[in-house]
């Protein structure tokens, strides 16, 4: 912001982050971490930096205010692999509405190969410096949890077109928001092969949305699956949310509580067995792809758990999907106590030692 010349600033609002110019026009930062953020904004113009770790749904919604006022965007990022950054760059590749341009350090100079190599011999990983000195979109994000195996899903043909089949029951894998989003995976089985056929993500919705919006789709439901937490007490009316599915039609079973990490290698697993619908679980494949560690900016390290952002709520729900899924290979116990034992000599009858 210190960047625009104080002679054309009327007013400024470094809360907002948002400077008034003497001409009536504004400029002002905003997070799109929090999509509601951006609603309700009339701009002419917009610049989405680092788009490709964004949440691709702010684009959705501020690109028909800029189209209704004849205005511009513009996107600035490196590669996190072929999420919505790599399909907005093709798209922009092949539209003569739009400019695009990859520049790696080549072009930029930005950084000399000595300095590269430099990187190489402190430890950086190569797959790290394709990805932001030469703009690779290929191979995975770094740090990111299921890119591998959505890769070898694509590389077998594993992601694309997945009709539904009328004779199959769908289940539905639920991560419920309160707050923020609630996001839910549709699929069906056969044999160990899991089809995933659609994917439906909404923010602050109620139960009753969500009812309506399953009892749109053509499916037939077998089962629905939620995490412990359906079983939460609310502050007002005292039931919970499972009873208050209930009431909507909706019966829920919960699924094994693991941890985390745990859930994380359950869904690494189930990934070889899926195969995604592409267009109808756009989204949801990209929020897996984007799942990411999250990194210690003091430490230069990845840390052990996952960053919280727009993707963790489908990565949330497909993990749920591989704890509870009928074929997933989860045991959940409580520790085994191992005791001793030594016979009395005088009742001839077994104790713990």
């Amino acid at each position: 912001m210190a960047h625009i010349p104080r002679e054309v600033v009327k007013a400024s609002n470094e809360t907002e982050l948002r400077k008034e110019l003497i001409n009536g026009s504004a400029i002002q930062l905003i997070g799109t971490d929090n999509i509601d953020s951006v609603l309700g904004t009339n701009p002419l113009g917009c610049v989405f930096s680092e788009y490709s770790v964004q949440d691709p749904k702010a684009w959705d919604y501020i690109r028909p205010i800029l189209r209704e006022n004849g205005g511009w965007a513009i996107f600035d990022y490196t590669p996190r692999g072929k999420n919505h950054g790599y399909q907005l760059y093709q798209m922009a590749k092949s539209n003569s509405d739009w400019y695009a341009e990859l520049l790696t350090v080549d072009d930029t100079l930005a950084i000399s190969k000595s300095d590269i190599d430099k990187e190489r011999r402190e430890g950086m990983s190569e797959e790290l410096i394709q990805q932001e000195y030469y703009c690779s979109f290929e191979g995975v994000q770094v740090g990111a949890y299921y890119g591998k195996q959505l890769q070898q899903a694509e590389s077998e043909n594993r992601i694309g077109r997945v009709s539904y089949e009328s004779e199959l029951g769908v289940e539905t894998w639920w991560d419920l928001g309160i707050g923020d989003s609630t996001a839910i995976w549709f699929t069906q089985s056969t044999g160990r092969e899991i089809r995933v056929i659609d994917y439906l993500e909404a923010s602050g919705e109620g139960l009753p949305h969500y009812a309506k919006a399953l009892q749109a789709k053509p499916y037939v439901y077998s089962t629905h699956h939620a995490p412990h937490d359906i079983e939460v007490r609310e502050l007002g009316s005292g039931r919970s949310r499972r009873e208050i599915a209930q009431s909507l039609g909706l019966v829920f079973q919960v699924v094994p509580k693991l941890t985390v990490e745990d859930g994380i290698e359950a869904a690494r697993a189930i990934l070889s067995r899926c195969w995604f619908d592409r267009e109808k679980c756009a989204r949801g494949l990209d929020a897996l792809a984007s799942y990411h560690k999250a990194y210690d900016d003091k430490l230069h390290d990845w840390k052990s758990y996952p960053q919280h952002d727009w993707s963790s709520h489908a990565a949330d729900a497909f993990r749920y999907l591989a704890v509870g899924h009928k074929t997933a290979k989860i045991q959940t116990q409580e520790p085994i106590e191992i005791l001793q034992y030594t016979k009395d000599s005088e009742n001839q009858q077994w104790m713990a030692a």
